[in-house]
């Protein structure tokens, strides 16, 4: 089956992103993101998502910021720059995802899964990771941000979890190719569920590797607010 792209709806971001950033290099402690507020506002006007998210994921974002100090969760230093290539970065999947369970593969610190429970109440989530460190913030985000028993914290590889069908869907932000994906998650979903995947690049030659019994279903492009570059979801279903 051929590439099929999906036009979205999504409104340019309003303003040069670039004004929105400030610059917080010598802040300090998990109250200093305060600062990234009007930034954090814009681009969930740009997704069009609620407002009324904002709080929890600038919360969110401080205790990832103030963990990664010690921790190491993510090479990306920068809260303005966490801001853009984590934070909106996940949330730019938020309209594709269905209500239901949803199984966040190879999470790191909770992304995209901790975001999209933050703005989808009608989604729960397994966050699924392996490396002890990440899965300990895991656990310290989700009992600091109230998202239990909504979100739960499953440390372990995803080819070991064995809840066989039980998900509507499954993300992997960056995790392996697609049929590495496939290989260690596909046995989760329930018969009409789908892997969303976020690819950066084509992914014809991933397409061409999937095993038999899955199909490409589309290729949906994204906009992420403040990211000058290409994000595509990919969407993969059993064949029928």
């Amino acid at each position: 089956m051929g590439n099929r792209v999906e036009q979205l709806s999504f409104s340019l971001f309003p303003i040069p992103y670039s004004r929105l950033l400030p610059s917080i290099a010598d802040n300090a402690g998990m109250d200093s993101l305060t600062s990234l507020r009007p930034a954090l506002d814009a681009g969930l006007e740009a997704l069009a998502l609620p407002a009324a998210a904002a709080p929890a994921l600038l919360d969110y974002l401080a205790l990832l910021n103030h963990w990664n100090r010690t921790y190491n969760l993510t090479a990306i230093r920068d809260p303005g720059q966490m801001l853009v290539k984590h934070l909106f970065d996940s949330l730019a999947i938020v309209p594709h995802v269905p209500a239901g369970r949803l199984a966040d593969l190879g999470t790191g610190p909770g992304l995209p899964g901790i975001p999209v429970a933050i703005v989808r109440p009608d989604v729960e989530v397994a966050l699924v990771e392996s490396n002890g460190k990440k899965a300990r913030f895991l656990r310290e985000a989700v009992r600091r941000l109230g998202l239990a028993p909504r979100v739960r914290v499953l440390e372990m590889r995803a080819e070991a979890v064995d809840e066989p069908g039980a998900f509507d869907a499954i993300t992997a932000r960056a995790l392996d190719r697609l049929a590495g994906i496939v290989a260690v998650g596909g046995h989760l979903l329930a018969p009409h569920g789908r892997l969303l995947a976020m690819k950066a690049a084509r992914v014809d030659e991933e397409v061409a590797e999937l095993p038999a019994g899955w199909r490409l279903e589309s290729v949906r492009p994204l906009t992420v607010p403040g990211l000058d570059a290409e994000r595509v979801l990919v969407v993969v279903s059993r064949a029928a």
